[in-house]
């Protein structure tokens, strides 16, 4: 018999945030979370995210064993932009087992059915830095830090449920060419030339940290096209790149400004810490730290976080010249290959950019929707 309780105590808390430590076990493709990273996130008293959204955590139960986890989020500022009455659900994780999987996600419906809400949505996070959507293509590649892995299963308890598609992300890996592409060389230069774009340099790691304050505006106005996506608030962008801040290396950031010296796109690129972190299995010391600090420095996977240009300098070559940059770096640092991030589906003007290089589409995740 399965029951289900809502987590009140530290101590289910932390059970809820390491339960997939134990499902995944002998899952060489998971990577997992930092306990102390899903602490914060899900403190109401840290996590600025708690300024526009609540949340209850559910375990699931066979006698004494823990059999799953879900998180549901009411987004008050989605659903007052947005005009929708809708509840999400995130870190959603079970064993095989469909009596497990409905009757957490029984408790998602009953707190959304409570508040007056009709529409159910996920896997969607806390705020546009959380990780979002299902895996249901690429099980058995290495995840990417930034993003969830799961098991082949789950797609499958998802349909039983009655839940159907919303919206599909499609991730990329991307192969560094031994030369530079003709035509993105000429694009880069004639752009520089013709609106006197330039790469902002850095001579320490630290001096990029005002540029995340910078970029924020631009950030903005990309995540507001995202399904689901909040726009996100000054605390939390210097949340954010504090928290990113002993990832990156300046060598793979790369930010263009105009003849004014004012930003008007960036790309984002860091080490892939993936190994590294399966290293510390939910703990950052000792060898979560010691595996991401060897995947800094030893650096041969890139993970392209984000790439922003401002709506009034777009098609006008300022991605020609972030890519451009970023493939110099990254020839010249012998990386083997980059991974893309979540791209919705339909975003053709983003992955248009792939055609220059050796790539494959190799995972895609799924937001799931259902009425209620």
């Amino acid at each position: 018999m399965v029951t289900v309780t809502e987590v009140v105590s530290k101590s289910d808390k932390r059970k809820f945030i390491r339960f997939p430590l134990k499902l995944y076990k002998d899952s060489p493709w998971y990577v997992p979370e930092f306990t102390k990273g899903e602490l914060y996130t899900m403190d109401p008293l840290k996590n600025p995210a708690f300024e526009y959204l609540s949340c209850k955590l559910f375990l699931a139960w066979k006698g004494k064993k823990i059999v799953g986890r879900v998180a549901a989020i009411l987004n008050n500022a989605h659903n007052y932009s947005a005009g929708e009455k809708q509840i999400r659900f995130t870190r959603f994780d079970f064993i095989d087992d469909y009596e497990v999987s409905q009757a957490l996600f029984n408790k998602v419906i009953e707190w959304a059915q409570f508040l007056g809400m009709n529409e159910i949505v996920g896997p969607l996070g806390f705020s546009y830095m959380d990780k979002i959507g299902m895996l249901i293509e690429g099980f058995e590649e290495m995840d990417l830090y930034s993003t969830q892995y799961n098991y082949s299963y789950y797609p499958k308890h998802m349909e039983r449920i009655g839940l159907q598609k919303k919206t599909d992300w499609v991730e990329f890996q991307v192969q560094v060419p031994d030369t530079m592409p003709e035509k993105l060389e000429r694009v880069a230069k004639a752009a520089k030339k013709r609106y006197g774009y330039s790469v902002r340099t850095f001579d320490r790691k630290k001096d990029m940290l005002p540029v995340f304050e910078e970029v924020l505006p631009l950030l903005n106005d990309v995540i507001k096209q995202l399904e689901g996506i909040t726009a996100i608030s000054e605390t939390q962008m210097g949340d954010f790149a504090k928290t990113m801040m002993p990832l990156l290396r300046k060598e793979f950031i790369t930010v263009v400004q105009n003849k004014d010296n004012e930003v008007v796109g960036y790309g984002l690129m860091m080490p892939s810490i993936s190994r590294g972190v399966r290293l510390g299995r939910g703990r950052m010391f000792p060898l979560g730290m010691l595996g991401i600090l060897r995947d800094v420095r030893k650096v041969k996977v890139l993970d392209m976080f984000h790439i922003g240009v401002l709506p009034a300098y777009q098609n006008r070559g300022v991605n020609g010249v972030i890519m451009h940059h970023s493939i110099v770096q990254a020839m010249k640092h012998g990386i083997l290959y980059a991974e893309t991030g979540p791209e919705r589906e339909d975003n053709i003007s983003v992955q248009s950019q792939w055609k220059h290089f050796e790539h494959r589409q190799h995972r895609r995740r799924r937001c799931y929707t259902i009425s209620i």
